[in-house]
């Protein structure tokens, strides 16, 4: 593939997951405001998104590498990283507000580059791009200086929240890079492995005695038209966000992929200001506009960085590609193009 088509397409993949990983907080907020099972909510996620991909693939619609229980015993580990990722996120925004959880997204790209360059041998970042970082965090904490509201419950899922998904940012892009399954094949395993886990993670934190009294008492709470069109419409952006978001992944840096889904977090923020009383003052919006300057400084950073495509990609994966008519966003795009 052309090195111009090749760029317009991992910008497509970056663009199409830049629209769901925003909208989808939006549609999460909203689905969470009227459905109040956050565990019941991500399972229904696990459950549209690996029954889409399972439907689509006998559709002949896509092509997912089959499920095997090798392969599940090496993924295993990232999916879990992955669901501990969305535990603590939804546990941090249940005590803390969209401003704090900002903050600590922000903070996750330093880190990630640190990692990225210990654990994975990447290069260095260069002064320009470690700089780029920098603003990003100080324009975000800046921001969420401008409103208190910390709590040592919120400040502990928030402390959890970064650890786990620089380890997710770093340890999934290890996972993609080295495993050798296709897009939708990535989308198959994590939201099947993910769903078998939800079970275990009720019980742990008693969410399914709230849905049983919830169904014993009839409350609307669990079947109203509402809540069916948001769960619905988070559903849907689950399944569509899995897509981009390996796909983006296989495409650019594991760095370069936190700074856009810090980047993404602008709209949410926009529709946060809108809608809430609860936000931060004229000049915490100043500082959310460095994080944003941050994001297109760090791309101006990198434009033109490439790298070779992934050594372990299967030669039997890339035959069944070219078969089934998948696009390059599975297997084709391996070049780390900062079209971010």
């Amino acid at each position: 593939m052309s090195a111009s088509k090749q760029y317009y397409a991992t910008s497509s993949l970056v663009v199409g997951y830049a629209l769901c990983s925003s909208l989808l907080a939006v549609i999460n907020k909203f689905a969470i405001t009227n459905f109040n099972y956050p565990g019941l909510l991500t399972a229904l996620q696990y459950l549209t998104s690996t029954l889409g991909v399972w439907l689509l693939g006998k559709f002949g619609l896509l092509h997912h590498d089959p499920f095997t229980f090798e392969n599940a015993k090496k993924f295993l580990p990232a999916a879990l990283v992955f669901y501990l990722a969305i535990f603590t996120n939804t546990n941090l925004l249940r005590h803390a507000n969209v401003d704090t959880f900002i903050v600590f997204r922000s903070c996750t790209p330093l880190l990630v580059a640190v990692a990225d360059t210990s654990f994975r041998k990447q290069p260095c970042p260069s002064k320009l791009t470690f700089l780029s970082l920098v603003i990003i965090l100080g324009g975000a904490v800046g921001y969420v200086a401008t409103d208190s509201g910390f709590t040592l419950t919120a400040y502990s899922w928030a402390l959890a929240y970064l650890i786990i998904i620089t380890t997710e940012m770093v340890y999934i892009k290890h996972m993609v890079t080295n495993l050798g399954l296709n897009t939708w094949g990535f989308v198959l395993y994590n939201n099947l492995l993910s769903l078998m886990m939800a079970p275990l993670f009720w019980i742990i934190t008693g969410e399914y005695v709230d849905v049983f009294i919830a169904m014993r008492s009839g409350s609307n709470t669990l079947f109203n038209p509402v809540a069916f069109m948001a769960v619905s419409l988070s559903c849907v952006f689950g399944l569509l966000i899995s897509f981009f978001g390996f796909a983006a992944r296989k495409a650019i840096s594991a760095t370069a992929f936190t700074v856009t889904g810090v980047v993404n977090k602008l709209l949410t923020v926009a529709i946060n200001v809108l809608i809430w009383d609860k936000h931060a003052s004229p000049f915490g919006l100043m500082c959310l506009l460095f994080t944003t300057a941050g994001g297109v400084l760090y791309q101006q950073s990198v434009t033109g960085v490439t790298a070779a495509p992934p050594q372990r990609d299967s030669a039997l994966s890339k035959q069944d590609n070219h078969n089934y008519g998948d696009s390059d966003e599975d297997k084709g795009i391996s070049a780390k193009i900062s079209g971010v």
